[in-house]
């Protein structure tokens, strides 16, 4: 093992594209997946807002047994998996079964199945529950199902920490990496937009009640109000450099450095842990802040912490000192899936010499950041992306562009 860990395939859904080339495409053309709720009658709610993956349709992808035992989020998950593993050139039946594990992380479950149960149980009575609702709504599900249908019984994990998980999770697959496990399949899908999900996302007065999808969700922004949820994610295929290299296998880029905090408790007096996240991962990664060519922010879209995020990437990068970018802007905040699409966009980033667009917004002219709000070409050899979760959580990761060797294809 090199000790230098790599992805070698990803792929994704997303609300502005289902898989790579249109996600990439759309989001680089700066077209936004934001619109109306259809999944289910918003009209009662405040919001009524979110980003939805298009053209998703299961039956196509899975086979029939596995649709009554799944929710939409894990449906997702296994399709997406299929792609990430084909984009790296992965047969699952032709590696040892324990040397492929899988790390995912959930903000919520299987949330739409478990309401789904939860009404015929109330209107109808338990013996109209589906057996399949004892794992269909565990946060770990998908870790399982991945793990399951592709034979995988090397270390498998799952990472709670809300919207920091997707990064959380790549993290954990990179110490397994390093431990000795030569493939892990990580990242995150979620999908809970259902009136269950919905109504647990509305509890903390954070959804943005606007019902115009251009001003819904506005981070860095003096108008500033809310954030719009939305479903879907990556998965990437994470592997020791060298191992890669003996398969025949290219890199998208290497997983350089991480860094996780938590915030103080509010009242403490004392500061928010983000910079300590950012400084710890360019530690780790050994890179100096002058060597990171763009940040793909967390963007709460809420006043606070827009500045708290601000006044962070000041601190550690200068004012102006980094270009930054929201291209979540074009999807809405897909709990743990959010972190983990932006890795996938960083790659893609450094792939292409491109900085992705943040759509709709005008820079707050109080917070002193280089705000990409057109697609920007740039020289990108380093990228950092952060990820925030409710309740203060704080997370890092450093993405270095791959390297050229003799043989690499």
């Amino acid at each position: 093992m090199s000790g230098t860990v790599v992805v070698t395939g990803l792929s994704v859904a997303a609300p502005n594209g289902l898989g790579t080339a249109d996600y990439w495409a759309a989001t680089t053309a700066g077209h936004s997946g934001i619109g109306p709720v259809t999944r289910f009658d918003a009209s009662p709610y405040p919001a009524g807002l979110a980003g939805e993956v298009p053209g998703f349709v299961a039956e196509d992808h899975l086979p029939g047994r596995l649709l009554p035992q799944t929710d939409r989020m894990t449906r997702m998950a296994l399709v997406v998996a299929d792609w990430a593993l084909a984009d790296a050139g992965v047969r699952p039946a032709d590696l040892s079964a324990y040397d492929m594990g899988v790390a995912t992380a959930s903000s919520s479950g299987g949330f739409e199945f478990g309401q789904n149960e939860l009404r015929a149980l109330w209107s109808k009575g338990n013996q109209y529950v589906s057996a399949y609702q004892s794992f269909a709504w565990f946060y770990a599900v998908n870790t399982g199902q991945i793990s399951i249908r592709n034979g995988m019984k090397g270390p498998g994990s799952v990472v709670v920490s809300d919207q920091a998980g997707g990064l959380d999770a790549l993290a954990q697959a990179r110490r397994q990496v390093r431990k000795g496990t030569p493939l892990v399949l990580s990242g995150a899908i979620d999908a809970s937009l259902c009136p269950w999900g919905w109504v647990a996302q509305m509890s903390d007065g954070r959804l943005s009640t606007t019902r115009d999808p251009e001003r819904a969700y506005l981070p860095f922004d003096a108008a500033a109000h809310g954030y719009v949820p939305g479903e879907g994610g990556a998965l990437l295929v994470v592997e020791d450099e060298e191992a890669a290299h003996r398969r025949g296998a290219r890199s998208l880029g290497e997983i350089a450095g991480y860094g996780a905090t938590f915030d103080p408790a509010p009242g403490s007096g004392r500061p928010p842990a983000l910079r300590a996240a950012i400084e710890t991962a360019l530690r780790d990664a050994d890179v100096a802040a002058a060597d990171v060519d763009a940040v793909f922010a967390d963007g709460a879209g809420l006043p606070q912490p827009d500045r708290a995020e601000a006044r962070a990437l000041t601190e550690v990068f200068g004012p102006r000192g980094v270009p930054v970018t929201v291209p979540k802007t074009m999807t809405g905040r897909l709990h743990s899936g959010a972190a983990a699409l932006d890795v996938a966009g960083a790659l893609l980033a450094l792939r292409d010499g491109l900085i992705p667009p943040t759509v709709n917004v005008t820079r707050d002219p109080e917070l002193p950041l280089d705000l990409v709000q057109t697609a920007r070409p740039a020289r990108l050899g380093t990228v950092l992306v952060l990820a925030r979760g409710r309740h203060g959580f704080n997370s890092a990761m450093v993405l270095r562009a791959p390297r050229t060797r003799q043989g690499d294809i």
